[in-house]
Formats: structure tokens, C-alpha cells, sequence
């Protein structure tokens, strides 16, 4: 069953495309990754597939699970957003305001849903504390809660991991992959490709071209080939300041010897 469609679809701000001729499918069940240089648009489809703005040209079906009221949305964190004084538990809640409309209160079963999602993420224990106490990795945690109340199959993601450290970046791509195993439909903007192939069945490549295709086809396209050897590069990169530091350091201690 397809959730969403989108047929040489463009998107872009005020009139200026920012990528164009993008074709992809979802289907029930499928762990999406959206790949691409930063300033490619990724964002940006996003905001589109949300239906918070239009597609400048081409089209996107909604099945009937994916209607924006029932596709659960984790965008990434602000300063602002990871200062709000509130309780986890009236965050959580929240996702429920689509659902609920005009009714001034949350019913019966939705603060049972909530709670339940809370017991899901593993923060039930913090239901009553302030949100912005919490680590970077909790608070990820709540939204994803927050999320799955709002969500009928459909999550979107927006880099779930910026500024988490590799610890809590491992337990949430976990966590993410066990919803995505339970029968949500993952939708997952990000920059670490290395995820994007142990974790998604499709990837969306967008840049100077476009790929969509499952991750096995992404890994042997010239898309795929030409990201995984620059990330290759830029880990090589990394690891050599690393030790060149780590060096120096040994070197200055020796010196002071």
C-alpha cells in the first residue's frame, strides 16, 4: 500500500526551486532515508511532504494513512525549543492537539496512548519533570513520544541526531529502527550515510541528480558510490586530527618530563 507518491515533484521557497525532478514511492513499512549536500532541499521536501508549503511543480499523493493529521513529526531541536519549560508529560500529550480539535481537554485513552508512549521511549520515570532539565538524548526521546501521539503510520524525522553523542546517537537510530520494526513507516532526513545504510530499506539521494531505489541499488549508483567515497575521505580526515592530537599531547607531556 503507498502512503506517499511524488511524480517530478520541485520544491523550493517564494518561486526558486531548490530541487527538482524528484520521484519517489513509500510504502507501508519502508524506513526512508533522505540523503543529499547540505542546501540540497532536503529540508525543504520535508517541510513540503508536511504540506507547510507547496511543491513549486509536479505532484504528491497522500494515501489515506498518509494525511498530514496522522504523520507524527520530530524536527530538529532549537535552543529555544530545548529550553521550554514544561512538563515532559504536557509535551507528550501535546501531539494529540490535531487529533482532539476544538475539545478544550485530552480524553481518557488519549493520556493512556500517551503514557504508554512514554513507557515505549523509556521516560515514563521523567513524566513530571521539566523538559528542559533533561539531557539532549532524553529530550529526543520525549519528542519521539510526542510524535508517535500524533502519527497513525507515518514518522518524519529531521536529523533525530544533531548534537547527540555517539552513545545516545546509537540508542536512538536503535530506538528508531525497533518503532520502524513494530510497522511505523520511518521517513528520515539525515547527513551520516553510514546510517542511512545499516538502518533504511530506500534511500532518496538529492543533488545535482536525483536517486531513489532501494539501499542496496544506492550503494552500487554513482550517487551512492561518489557520497560513500567523500564520507570515507572525511573520516579518514577526522581520524588523522585525532591522532595528531592525541600525538601532540603525548609529545608535551613527554617534553614537561
Amino acid at each position: 500500500m503507498s502512503y506517499i507518491e511524488a511524480k517530478e515533484l520541485s520544491v523550493g521557497y517564494e518561486g526558486e526551486v531548490v530541487a527538482s525532478h524528484i520521484n519517489f514511492k513509500i510504502d507501508e513499512g519502508n524506513y526512508l532515508c533522505i540523503v543529499g549536500e547540505n542546501g540540497s532541499g532536503k529540508s525543504t521536501l520535508m517541510k513540503t511532504l508536511l504540506r507547510l508549503q507547496k511543491p513549486l511543480a509536479g505532484e504528491i499523493r497522500f494515501g489515506e494513512a498518509g494525511q498530514t493529521k496522522e504523520i507524527g513529526y520530530l524536527p530538529q531541536q532549537t535552543v529555544v525549543q530545548k529550553d521550554f519549560p514544561a512538563s515532559v508529560q504536557e509535551i507528550v500529550i501535546s501531539g494529540f492537539q490535531k487529533k482532539s480539535g476544538f475539545r478544550p481537554f485530552y480524553n481518557k485513552e488519549e493520556k493512556k496512548q500517551a503514557e504508554e508512549n512514554m513507557r515505549r521511549m523509556g521516560i515514563l520515570e521523567f513524566k513530571n519533570r521539566c523538559y528542559r532539565d533533561l539531557s539532549g538524548g532524553q529530550q529526543q526521546r520525549v519528542l519521539l513520544a510526542r510524535a508517535l501521539c500524533a502519527a497513525g503510520d507515518i514518522l518524519l524525522l529531521d536529523e533525530p541526531v544533531s548534537g547527540l553523542d555517539p552513545k545516545v546517537t546509537a540508542d536512538m537510530y536503535d530506538l528508531i529502527e525497533s518503532l520502524n520494526k513494530e510497522g511505523i513507516t520511518i521517513i528520515m532526513v539525515s547527513h551520516d550515510i553510514g546510517a542511512a545504510i545499516r538502518y533504511a530499506s530506500h534511500i532518496l539521494h538529492i543533488g545535482e541528480s536525483i536517486f531513489f531505489g532501494t539501499k542496496e541499488e544506492y550503494i552500487e549508483s554513482p550517487e551512492g558510490k561518489y557520497f560513500l567515497a567523500r564520507q570515507h575521505k572525511a573520516e579518514e580526515a577526522e581520524e588523522n586530527i585525532i591522532e595528531a592530537a592525541e600525538t601532540e599531547v603525548i609529545e608535551n607531556q613527554n617534553t614537561k618530563n
